[in-house]
C-alpha cells in the first residue's frame, strides 16, 4: 500500500470528524476501525448543542435533521438534577449559538452518521484492528493493523490516534508512568431500559451520597425507553469495592425510580467501560508523526463524564494543526505541539473546575444540596451539567 497523507485510527466521533475535515481539505485520508458501521458504543449518549453545531460547520446539518426526523436522535429541552437529600432542580437548556438543540443520540446512529459523512467527504474507510504504531528513528510513520485475518503495515505522513480510552496508539507512545492515574479515571455502566415512564425531553442526573464522586442518569430516547446508567471515580470505586450491577439495581429500587417502572425494569445491552478525565496535568498529546484526539487523549469532563463535545473540539483543532504541518512537510512534535496549547485554551479551565467540584462534593455532599436548593441554575454545578453533557 502506498503512503497516505493521514491514517486515522478509530472512526468514532473524534476520528470521523478529523477524517471528514482533512478529506475536505483534499488530503488522502484512510480511516480505520475494528468494527464496521453501524455499531454500538457504550456511552451515555448525550450530545450538547455545541457539538451539533460543530458538525453543522462540517456540512452535516441536513444529515442530522434527517436523523432527527427518523427518530434516531431525541431532542432535549432541559434537565433534572437531584441532590443527595432529594432536592430537585429543573433547568432549561439553551439553544446553541446557531439555534441547535441538544440530543440524546444513541451511538449506533450518531457514530454511523459521522463515519458516513467522512466517507462522503472523500476519506476511505477500512475495517481493521490496529495492533501498534510503526516507529522508526523515534518518529511514527505508520500503523500495523489486522485486516481480514492478516497483519499489514500501513504507512502515512501523519497518524492520528482516535481509538478511545484503550487506545493502542496512546499506550505505545505514552510511557506507562505517564498514563492516567485512577484519581483521574472513572468506571461506568450503561444499559437501555424499555419500560420507564419518561420525563419528556429532559435528562436526569442523580447525585446521591453513595455514588459521589459520580452520579446516576436517565436519558430518554422516546416511547418509554431510556439510556440509564451510573459512573464513579475509579480510585473511590476500587477503595469501596463496589459492584456496578448491584449499584444499578439499587438505583432502580429507589422509590422515586421504582414507581416509574412499568414492568419492573426491562434492561438490555448492559455494558461497562472506563473513562480518562482531562483533569490530569501535563499529559502529552503530540508526538513526532502522531496526534491524539478525543478519548484517546483523555478529554472527558471529570464531573459530567461527557466526552463527545470535547472529542469533536479536539478533532477540529487536530485537523487545523495537521493541515499546517502537512503543508509545511513537518510533522514533528515541535511543529505540532501548538495542538496541546490550543486544547489547553479550549478545555483546561472547565476540566480543572469540574475536577475541583467533583472532589469537593465527595467530601461535602451537603454542598450539592445547597447548590441545588438555593443557587438553582445559577450555580456552577448546574451550568456544568447544562453545557458539558
Amino acid at each position: 500500500m502506498s503512503e497516505r497523507d493521514v491514517i486515522i485510527v478509530g472512526a468514532g466521533p473524534g476520528g470521523a470528524t478529523t477524517a471528514a475535515a482533512l478529506a475536505q481539505k483534499g488530503y488522502d485520508v484512510l480511516l480505520l476501525d475494528r468494527h464496521d458501521f453501524p455499531r454500538d458504543k457504550t456511552c451515555g449518549d448525550a450530545v450538547p448543542a455545541g457539538a451539533i453545531e460543530l458538525l453543522w460547520r462540517l456540512g452535516m446539518r441536513e444529515k442530522i435533521a434527517k436523523s432527527v426526523e427518523r427518530g434516531e436522535l431525541y431532542p432535549l429541552e432541559g434537565m433534572l438534577l437531584v441532590s443527595p437529600r432529594g432536592h430537585e432542580l429543573h433547568a432549561k437548556f439553551n439553544h446553541g449559538k446557531e439555534g441547535s438543540d441538544s440530543y440524546v443520540a444513541p451511538r449506533i446512529y450518531f457514530d454511523a452518521l459521522i463515519q458516513e459523512h467522512a466517507v462522503d467527504s472523500g476519506a476511505q474507510f477500512c475495517q481493521a484492528q490496529a495492533k501498534a504504531p510503526i516507529v522508526e528513528n523515534g518518529k511514527v510513520v505508520g500503523i500495523r493493523a489486522q485486516v481480514n485475518g492478516s497483519v499489514k503495515e500501513m504507512r502515512a505522513r501523519l497518524i492520528i490516534g482516535a481509538d478511545g480510552v484503550t487506545s493502542v496508539v496512546s499506550r505505545h507512545l505514552r510511557p506507562k508512568q505517564e498514563q492516567h492515574n485512577d484519581g483521574h479515571r472513572a468506571v461506568a455502566l450503561r444499559a437501555y431500559i424499555e419500560d420507564i415512564e419518561e420525563i419528556p425531553k429532559e435528562v436526569e442526573f442523580y447525585l446521591y451520597k453513595d455514588i459521589l464522586p459520580g452520579y446516576a442518569w436517565i436519558f430518554p430516547i422516546g416511547n418509554n425507553r431510556a439510556n440509564i446508567g451510573l459512573g464513579m471515580r475509579l480510585d473511590h470505586f476500587r477503595k469501596k469495592k463496589y459492584n456496578l450491577e448491584k449499584m444499578l439495581q439499587d438505583f432502580l429500587e429507589m422509590p422515586a425510580i421504582k414507581k416509574r417502572l412499568l414492568r419492573g425494569g426491562q434492561l438490555r445491552d448492559v455494558a461497562t467501560w472506563q473513562l480518562n478525565f482531562g483533569s490530569q496535568k501535563d499529559m502529552q498529546h503530540v508526538f513526532d508523526g502522531a496526534i491524539l484526539v478525543g478519548d484517546a487523549a483523555g478529554f472527558i469532563n471529570p464531573l459530567t463524564g461527557g466526552g463527545i463535545h470535547n472529542a469533536l473540539v479536539s478533532a477540529e483543532l487536530a485537523a487545523q494543526v495537521a493541515d499546517e504541518a502537512l503543508r509545511a512537510n513537518d510533522v514533528s512534535r515541535g511543529k505540532m505541539q501548538v495542538y496541546e496549547q490550543l486544547c489547553h485554551e479550549q478545555m483546561w479551565e472547565s476540566m480543572r473546575n469540574s475536577y475541583f467540584m467533583q472532589r469537593t462534593f465527595m467530601r461535602f455532599p451537603i454542598l450539592v444540596d445547597f447548590l441545588v436548593r438555593r443557587m438553582k441554575e445559577n450555580s456552577q454545578l448546574a451550568q456544568t451539567f447544562l453545557t458539558k453533557l
